[in-house]
């Protein structure tokens, strides 16, 4: 039996052990699920595992309450909105302390999140009040054509552990800012934040089934993708899984949006300062723990710097501090899983076996079992492991390249396809990289590039779709096209 942690909230209403379903706490959390922090194995409580039944009675009651939402004028849902998002502003820090507490990253990092999170729900606030429709000059005589964009209806977002907050935000907001009604089913790992997302949006007044939270296994994703009245399934996860959601709403033909996995390259050539390209491999690889899907795979360093850029490298990673998320100074926190450290294991004993050399961390960490030390790995060559497979740990891999023809052959991954960080000076070669980087993101010279007004998404097998901007609502409308002759009815 774990020991159980207590959480000092401000609110402790934000701390929940049921579902959220039709405008209602549902189910029992003691006879669920529970929740433990990966960073000491503690309990914090338990939720709801709900059956395969419950789920249709919140799809149901989604379905029912959908024409109510898309018929309210669309300053009242921005206005619903807005309200959500002061909410989650207000309660910022309780909202990082469950995200630390049930998914182990530093506490300005789950501080980041919350802000990261808010800022989608401020975006499409406004987005509601900016879908508007276009008439066409036709083909036709006496014709008066119009296109409108219409919310898809019922929407099931999946979504993952390793940003437990900003996955919902990033999703639920555009689906509702559309007109559509929401299923959120969070990862069993991290339902406590999804959870306190429910308390904050009904005190923001959304309608009883606009916004629903289910709790419990694996099957329920499969439950809402195959349900016919889910109209769009929005997924973030493993590339894995997303094959197997994407194979369940087959028989429905669901709208589907799939952010999936990534094995992201940063290119380093020798015109840049070192300095700043050390600091942003640092930075790309390491948040979250690597558990990022945009988290830097490959590092690629020009010959001429190699050696200086692993050894500047090298000092930084050895000075990351690990331990858990709560305590000041924690620059890395726990993995999610034990697998994710055997994986990561296994891809640093794979490429010393095929001759890589570890500069820093590769063993194991006091820490507890779910800890693994920032590692290093040089000379990583492409028939190793973690050349080929997302490690999604703090494992970073280094290799030299002569020049851009040598690069050509290794920068753009068979399978993967979402970010890919680029640093130069030279702008001939930013512009010819740019386009020859075959992925749906590109930075250059930095690493933060994402936020509510962006397209985020990769091609390949990271996935379908994109979330953020104009085109994160257009993912949840489908265009209804009106084609009228009035003078006939004269």
């Amino acid at each position: 039996m774990h020991e159980r942690q207590q959480l000092q909230l401000q609110d402790q209403r934000l701390l929940k052990a049921t579902a959220y379903i039709n405008g209602k706490w549902t189910g029992n959390g003691a006879e669920g699920l529970s929740v433990t922090n990966p960073a000491n194995g503690q309990l914090l409580g338990f939720v709801p595992a709900l059956s395969d039944g419950q789920a249709r009675e919140a799809i149901s009651g989604a379905r029912a309450a959908f024409a109510d939402w898309r018929g309210l004028l669309p300053q009242a849902r921005s206005e619903i909105l807005q309200r959500w998002h002061d909410l989650i502003q207000a309660n910022a820090e309780d909202l990082a302390l469950l995200i630390t507490a049930e998914q182990g990253k530093p506490l300005h990092e789950a501080r980041g999140e919350v802000a990261y999170g808010a800022s989608f729900v401020a975006w499409f606030a406004g987005e509601a009040q900016r879908m508007n429709g276009f008439s066409i000059n036709g083909h036709l005589p006496h014709r008066d054509m119009q296109v409108r964009q219409e919310p898809v209806g019922v929407v099931a977002a999946i979504t993952p552990w390793n940003f437990p907050l900003a996955m919902i935000t990033r999703k639920a907001a555009a689906a509702m800012a559309a007109g559509c009604t929401v299923l959120v089913r969070p990862a069993s790992e991290t339902p406590l934040t999804a959870l306190a997302l429910a308390e904050l949006a009904d005190r923001a007044g959304f309608p009883p089934g606009v916004f629903n939270v289910l709790t419990g296994d694996n099957h329920l994703a499969e439950t809402l993708c195959r349900d016919p009245d889910v109209a769009a399934i929005s997924f973030t996860g493993s590339t894995r899984v997303g094959k197997l959601l994407q194979g369940y709403a087959a028989d429905t033909v669901k709208r589907l949006s799939l952010e999936l996995g990534g094995h992201a390259p940063f290119i380093v050539f020798d015109d840049v300062a070192l300095d700043a390209a050390v600091q942003g491999a640092l930075d790309a690889k390491f948040q979250t723990s690597g558990q990022d899907c945009q988290a830097a795979n490959m590092i690629f360093v020009h010959e001429r710097i190699y050696e200086d850029f692993l050894a500047a490298l090298r000092t930084r990673v050895a000075a990351l501090r690990l331990g858990d998320g709560m305590h000041n100074g924690t620059d890395i926190g726990p993995l999610m899983h034990s697998r994710a450290v055997a994986k990561c294991a296994e891809h640093v004993a794979d490429a010393r076996e095929k001759g890589a050399r570890l500069l820093a961390g590769g063993r194991g960490a006091e820490q507890g079992p779910l800890y693994y030390p920032p590692t290093l790995l040089a000379d990583v060559t492409a028939d190793m492991l973690i050349a080929r497979e997302e490690t999604f740990g703090p494992v970073a891999a280094v290799a030299p390249f002569r020049d851009e023809a040598d690069l050509q052959a290794r920068m753009n991954h068979p399978e993967y396809g979402l970010m890919a960080y680029l640093y130069t000076r030279d702008q001939a070669r930013i512009a010819r990289l740019t386009r020859a980087l075959d992925y749906g993101m590109v930075a250059v010279n930095c690493v933060k590039v994402t936020g509510p007004t962006v397209p985020f998404g990769g091609v390949r097998q990271s996935g379908l779709g994109r979330e953020g901007g104009h085109w994160g609502l257009e993912e949840f409308t489908e265009l209804h096209y009106v084609c009228a002759d009035y003078a006939a009815a004269v």
